[in-house]
């Protein structure tokens, strides 16, 4: 066989090699094109999803179902006017605590964790963090009776937190430092209320929680007591992955920022502002009375409830704050029953017997559902219901005095908030002359409105059935005159004066 074995020469025209030339020069430029072209940035891949993906937990100081079986909480709230401001849904994914939340972020599962995550240094490699939201101080809880131990290494039991969290983190730094013998049990997939629940049932010796869970969980479990604080006041933000570029995270700053301090502080308190209200000694009278005495009147307030589109446990909680539910309390100024009537009130709501429970309950009910209708439309929940209550209690004309006080300093006087920073000048000479109607004892009104909302949110846990939302009147009050003032509205008279 004759095998040639000089090579083989190919040979183009001139017209070939710009032809090959061109391609080349396409495929080098297709290929620049793909690997050089920008990666979509995380605030844009949010809106051309359509979806703000969190990550939360589920818990009272961040996300819950609220009485009404509508999801509430002061992070989540947040985040609903963050995904709303950015033209997108909120999408919520629940972790077992707020480690799993933040992990979620790291691994690009969400867009963001929302979860009272604390800022620590370790954290911080991983994660960004927006502005803080809130502080809050890491406690030793331990159960009343209990010794109270004065430091880490008198603990006699098992301290026990949630695993992979920031509580565990102060432990092991304080081993490290100071307490070489300190022992503790990390939990997962549990949350720090499971905790704080397994301390007051005498199932656990010790835990730790932050200041903001225990001041709401010892309304519930009175039996909870803190020792000290393990470490120094922690931050509180929203948490963003390091691996993403900062789009996202300068957005919320953003939003932070035209929200505003003030919006901020409404928030808080919507959801704080309350919870240390009632001490232990009044948690226990509550827990006490809701078993001897509310089953005696329950089905009076559910009745006043149908009659008043509200919830029953509102109408209860304003009872109990007036008088323990007992139907033949009186007070020093005169006004009787279970809703603390006055003489005229009783008069104008048709209640014929003050210390008859059934119409003491129904004609109270029913005065708070005419203070309510009797409000500007423009007023809105949960605002109306506080500012609602504070007619109830020193009367409608005080009310809009403390109104016009808040909008002559810059307040807005359709918040609760800001109406609450200026009742205190009602008692104050400079300021009631000032007024139509006079002195009031707004100091009282803030504890009024500040216990019926503990109290509420008390009875709304211990029934544990969700409520009814708030519907009109069946008999609705008339439409108050556009000029609020042609008519003396001292003629509704106060329960309590």
């Amino acid at each position: 066989m004759n095998l040639n074995t000089k090579p083989i020469t190919r040979r183009f025209s001139t017209g070939g090699l710009w032809r090959l030339a061109v391609m080349l020069c396409a495929l080098a430029l297709l290929g620049l094109a793909v690997t050089c072209s920008p990666r979509q940035s995380l605030l844009e891949e949010v809106r051309s999803l359509g979806v703000l993906r969190m990550a939360t937990v589920n818990s009272p100081t961040t996300y819950y179902i609220d009485a009404n079986g509508e999801p509430a909480g002061f992070e989540y709230d947040l985040a609903l006017g963050f995904a709303q401001t950015l033209g997108v849904r909120l999408e919520v994914t629940l972790a077992s605590n707020p480690p799993e939340a933040a992990q979620m972020t790291r691994d690009g599962r969400v867009h963001l964790a929302a979860a009272g995550i604390g800022v620590t240094r370790m954290r911080s490699r991983a994660l960004r963090f927006a502005r803080p939201l809130q502080t809050v101080v890491p406690m030793l809880v331990y159960r009343k009776g209990a010794r109270e131990p004065e430091s880490l290494d008198a603990l006699d039991g098992t301290l026990r937190v949630v695993a992979g969290g920031v509580h565990a983190e102060h432990l092991r730094a304080l081993r490290a430092e100071q307490y070489p013998d300190l022992r503790w049990e990390e939990a997962p997939d549990v949350e720090a209320e499971e905790l704080l629940l397994a301390v007051a049932n005498g199932e656990l010796d010790y835990t730790i929680a932050n200041s903001d869970l225990i001041a709401i969980n010892r309304r519930y479990y009175p039996d909870l007591r803190t020792a000290f604080p393990i470490a120094d006041s922690q931050a509180l933000a929203w948490a963003f992955s390091a691996q993403r570029d900062r789009s996202l995270l300068r957005a919320a700053e953003d939003y932070f920022e035209e929200l505003g301090e003030t919006e901020l502080s409404r928030l808080r308190d919507r959801y704080f502002g309350h919870v240390e209200q009632v001490d232990t000694y009044g948690a226990l009278t509550l827990a006490t009375h809701v078993e001897t005495r509310l089953p005696k009147y329950r089905k009076l307030f559910e009745q006043a409830a149908e009659v008043t589109g509200l919830d029953w446990r509102l109408l209860a909680a304003i009872g109990y704050q007036e008088s323990h539910w007992d139907p033949a309390a009186v007070s020093p100024t005169g006004v009787r029953g279970i809703m603390q009537l006055t003489t005229a009130t009783a008069k104008r709501m048709e209640v014929a017997n003050r210390e008859d429970p059934a119409q003491s309950i129904m004609g109270g009910s029913r005065y708070i559902r005419l203070l309510l209708d009797k409000l500007p439309p423009d007023i809105t929940e949960p605002d109306r219901t506080w500012l609602a209550l504070v007619a109830y209690n020193i009367g409608y004309g005080h009310l809009l005095d403390v109104q016009d006080l808040t909008a002559q300093q810059g307040g807005d006087p359709k918040r609760w908030l800001d109406v609450r920073e200026r009742l205190l000048l009602l008692t104050q000479s400079k300021w009631h002359s000032k007024t139509k109607y006079g002195y009031a004892r707004g100091h009282e009104a803030r504890t009024y409105v500040g216990n019926v909302r503990t109290y509420y949110d008390m009875l709304v846990w211990m029934t544990g059935v969700p409520a009814v939302p708030p519907e009109p009147a069946a008999e609705p009050a008339p439409t108050p005159a556009p000029e609020r003032r042609n008519k003396d509205p001292l003629d509704i008279d106060s329960p309590i004066l």
